[in-house]
């Protein structure tokens, strides 16, 4: 972990569901963050978020540091595996399945592993870069240049992922990208219920804010009257 590393985390049912199918976990410990999104339209989306969490909250704090990256991909393949039992041991067969995302931090060094369209951001000198791109039939099109990102916001399959734990076939694929933090850095994992009902412009301004910044942008998507659950994870390396 971090020397000095801080964290925020919130999460909300949001302004229109009852029930709210996001999980999410902070082990500062281990430097693991992980935010979990059940999937729209499945069965049980709850389930399934709770069961990525909870093999990760099961990783013991022995493992050193350079096995940790290693050991969060066995734990999501496992987590994958399982959910597809049970989803094919129910009458009628469902699908279980949950979005992912997981920040491990070791020093100044950190690294996103995902699954899905929940997001990792960095803040970085009053800029916000995305460091995820979204497993979604939306970020397809706009990769192949068959829409923009600005109608990707509104087009009417934004919520049709395309990979996710508990989803799709035998194997599991889990991007990775790696970066190396600088004093003052502030990182975000956040859920779609999140992204979709704030601009990157009040994301940034709540989050070089003091205090609590989850609790915060939760509540700003809240008052937009995000329609989705709504999840937020932040850590800040000290300047």
């Amino acid at each position: 972990m971090s020397e000095g590393l801080r964290h925020w985390a919130a999460s909300h049912p949001g302004a229109v569901r009852m029930q709210n199918q996001d999980s999410y976990i902070c082990r500062p410990n281990l430097g693991l963050f992980s935010v979990a999104d059940g999937a729209g339209g499945h069965s049980d989306g709850e389930v399934a978020s709770a069961q990525v969490v909870k093999l990760l909250e099961e990783m013991s704090e022995t493992i050193p540091p350079s096995e940790r990256l290693a050991e969060v991909r066995v734990r999501l393949h496992a987590a994958h595996n399982l959910l597809l039992e049970k989803g094919r041991a129910r009458i009628p067969q469902v699908t279980l399945a949950t979005t992912v995302i997981v920040l491990m931090v070791h020093g100044d060094h950190f690294a996103f592993l995902w699954a899905g369209d929940s997001r990792g951001y960095l803040l970085r000198d009053g800029m916000l870069h995305r460091l995820t791109s979204d497993h979604s039939l939306v970020q397809e099109l706009v990769d192949s240049g068959t829409i923009t990102t600005a109608e990707a916001e509104t087009h009417p399959h934004s919520n049709v992922i395309t990979r996710a734990v508990g989803a799709g076939g035998a194997e599991l694929l889990i991007d990775k990208v790696r970066g190396i933090a600088q004093p003052g850095d502030r990182l975000l994992l956040c859920s779609d219920g999140l992204y979709k009902a704030l601009s990157s412009d009040e994301m940034v301004e709540i989050m070089a804010q003091d205090g609590d910044v989850a609790e915060m942008l939760v509540a700003a998507a809240l008052a937009r009257h995000a329609r989705d659950n709504i999840t937020a994870v932040v850590t800040a390396f000290r300047g």
